[in-house]
């Protein structure tokens, strides 16, 4: 992995918007809107997909299908998952401008990637829509990847699929898929990267999958944010990460020394 000629980040939660807030406050409304009241855990399990893909992955869960069976004496299926996602799309652009904050250390430690020549890509499960409210707002932040992809460049093939990913090595000009490091903050980031068949490492603080505020992070105990940290580290490998960093500076620190 020291040979590595582009790192391409994941973006909610990885590199801006800690805790990945935006997405699941859009989805909370969405199914609340029809009455049905997801669990955070229930929101956050397929978080990195497509947005789509997200909701009918949140259909088809057992007790959510249960409770949608029993309000409207139906199954959910495509049709139902269609008009939620049309419903959160206009709710998560109406709320992303609140949710575009850069996280502690990422446009520092991309510019040092950028000094040691390794190139910057990023995916994303957003659409081109949303992008280009996040894309302008963590520019002007200081934060630029040299080019990003969302599902709408990959023929809506979202994570866990690898397509995004082969579109940043394209245009990065990179011909090995292992001189190329995905990092992300869920495990269907961990998933892309795997199935690229490149290097793939998570990035603990500030993700999706611990779902805390930065805020209500250091807020904790030294001790409860070390075993929260050792929970999503074990959800990472077990997912087949090849490496977990607690933060963007420390891989920095392991890519560069």
């Amino acid at each position: 992995m020291k040979k590595i000629k582009a790192v391409i980040f994941d973006w909610a939660g990885t590199t801006v918007d800690y805790g990945c807030m935006a997405p699941v406050r859009a989805f909370l409304e969405v199914f609340r809107q029809y009455g049905i009241e997801p669990t955070i855990e229930e929101v956050r399990k397929p978080m990195g997909m497509l947005e789509i893909d997200h909701i009918r992955t949140m259909l088809k869960m057992e007790r959510i299908r249960d409770l949608w069976r029993e309000k409207y004496g139906t199954e959910p299926g495509e049709e139902e998952a269609r008009a939620l996602y049309a419903i959160f799309e206009e709710k998560l652009l109406s709320i992303l401008p609140e949710y575009c904050g850069v996280k502690p250390g990422v446009a520092e430690t991309v510019n040092r990637l950028r000094r040691h020549g390794i190139k910057i890509g990023s995916t994303t499960g957003y659409n081109d829509k949303m992008m280009e409210i996040v894309v302008p707002a963590a520019k002007a932040q200081g934060y630029e990847p040299d080019v990003w992809f969302s599902p709408d460049a990959a023929g809506q093939k979202g994570r866990p699929y690898p397509y995004m990913i082969f579109r940043n090595m394209e245009a990065l000009d990179i011909k090995k898929v292992r001189r190329v490091l995905k990092v992300g903050d869920t495990v269907s980031d961990i998933k892309e990267g795997k199935n690229a068949g490149v290097w793939s490492a998570g990035i603990v603080i500030g993700s999706s999958e611990m779902g805390l505020t930065q805020e209500e992070y250091e807020a904790l105990g030294e001790e409860e944010q070390a075993a929260r940290c050792r929970e999503v580290a074990e959800r990472f490998l077990d997912a087949g990460a090849d490496k977990v960093f607690y933060t963007i500076e420390d891989m920095g620190q392991f890519l560069l020394g």
